[in-house]
């Protein structure tokens, strides 16, 4: 049976993972982290003040903020433990620091913007409709809370459509009436929009256009239990993988 820890017990979203790591019978929930939130109950367990309570987990997961996550990382890999992170706001060389040390150690860093499948599934649609489209636009809606945006979902979102099709319009707006009422500039220009709003937990929606035509694809998660099935999966996966891995494309298939 797999040990799990979960780093950020405290929030909303680790909280949730600890619930659901702790009923799954596969797997055994050792420790709860959050110096934040000393002794506050997720899956069972106090959460602790020290990372140092999940020393002997066989999996770490991280729902934590980028600066807390870039050190907790690095230790897990010291540890040669696997990581599952959902953590985002990390930069290109923050992976590239992880990918080098968790190869060293033999162990997985699965990192994912999104772990609802209906995210992951949103964006392989958009990266196949992209070459058949000549503009595009990328919206995520999020909760109040989230102090990070664009969203690594529709960052990764945007990655993958560009990478799919350079041949997109250039935009043909000339004047702002309103300064960044266009949105943010991704690859390859196509613009990113972010809204953060009470009662919203996390949508993403990618509009896509051609003569005579429009494409919408739309995902919406309701509730925090839409990223736990994700969050599972990456967890029993990671003890057969090593090195980073960025999203759960590859633990789907695609």
């Amino acid at each position: 049976m797999l040990q799990v820890g979960v780093f950020g017990s405290g929030g909303r979203m680790g909280g949730a993972a600890c619930e659901a790591l702790a009923g799954d019978p596969e797997l055994e929930l050792v420790a709860a982290v959050d110096p934040n939130r000393v002794g506050v109950l997720a899956g069972g367990l106090a959460s602790a003040s020290d990372r140092r309570a999940a020393a002997d987990a066989d999996v770490v997961v991280d729902f934590t903020v980028a600066e807390a996550a870039r050190d907790n990382l690095v230790w897990l890999a010291e540890q040669k433990i696997h990581a599952v992170v959902g953590t985002t706001g990390f930069t290109d060389s923050d992976l590239e620091r992880f990918g080098a040390a968790f190869t060293a150690a033999g162990r997985a860093c699965i990192i994912a913007p999104n772990f609802a499948i209906s995210a992951v599934l949103m964006m392989r649609f958009a990266e196949l409709a992209a070459p058949y489209f000549d503009t595009a636009e990328v919206i995520e809606l999020h909760h109040d809370a989230k102090i990070d945006a664009p969203s690594g979902t529709a960052r990764l979102t945007v990655e993958k459509m560009a990478a799919a099709s350079g041949s997109w319009a250039p935009d043909p707006t000339v004047h702002e009436m309103l300064s960044g009422v266009r949105g943010a500039e991704g690859p390859a220009g196509i613009r990113v929009h972010a809204v953060r709003m009470r009662g919203m937990v996390a949508h993403h929606e990618v509009i896509l256009g051609a003569e005579g035509q429009t494409l919408t694809i739309r995902q919406d998660s309701t509730d925090r239990s839409s990223f736990m099935p994700g969050v599972l999966a990456a967890v029993k996966a990671a003890p057969d993988r090593s090195g980073l891995i960025v999203g759960l494309d590859a633990l789907l298939g695609f």
